[in-house]
């Protein structure tokens, strides 16, 4: 049977983006992974560096709304952001509601090094949050 997640954040730009490539990377073949957010934004090009440093491709990686997600099942919606926790709390539909708050790593500003930095943290926090979130829900 498939699991299928729904990654949500405010702009679709960064953390649910590097959520969803990296669980996709792995999870495995039994799930189908997917990522909006509430106020969608062109995918950050850091998003796609990042992930790329850790051989991870996202380079078909598109920012979508989570209106296109409306009336699909998902067995798990996963916030990434505060501010979406809320808006999401009476999607429709039977699923188990997570929340991960990440900070946003396109909100850090200075030059690219300084950002990058933040890019690389926030990624490295998703992957340890996600390995956990696997090593119990394949229990």
């Amino acid at each position: 049977m498939t699991t299928r997640v729904l990654f949500v954040c405010t702009g679709n730009s960064a953390r649910s983006q590097m959520a969803e490539y990296i669980l996709r990377a792995l999870g495995g073949d039994d799930l189908e992974v997917f990522s909006a957010g509430t106020d969608p934004r062109p995918v950050h090009p850091l998003t796609i560096r990042v992930l790329q440093e850790i051989h991870i491709d996202a380079g078909d990686a598109v920012s979508k709304g989570i209106d296109q997600f409306i009336g699909k099942d998902f067995d798990y919606i996963i916030t990434v952001c505060d501010r979406t926790r809320d808006q999401c709390a009476s999607f429709p539909g039977h699923h188990t509601p997570i929340h991960w708050g990440f900070d946003d790593p396109s909100a850090v500003e200075g030059d690219e090094e300084n950002q990058l930095k933040a890019f690389r943290r926030v990624r490295g926090e998703i992957i340890t949050r996600i390995r956990n979130w696997i090593a119990v829900a394949n229990k």
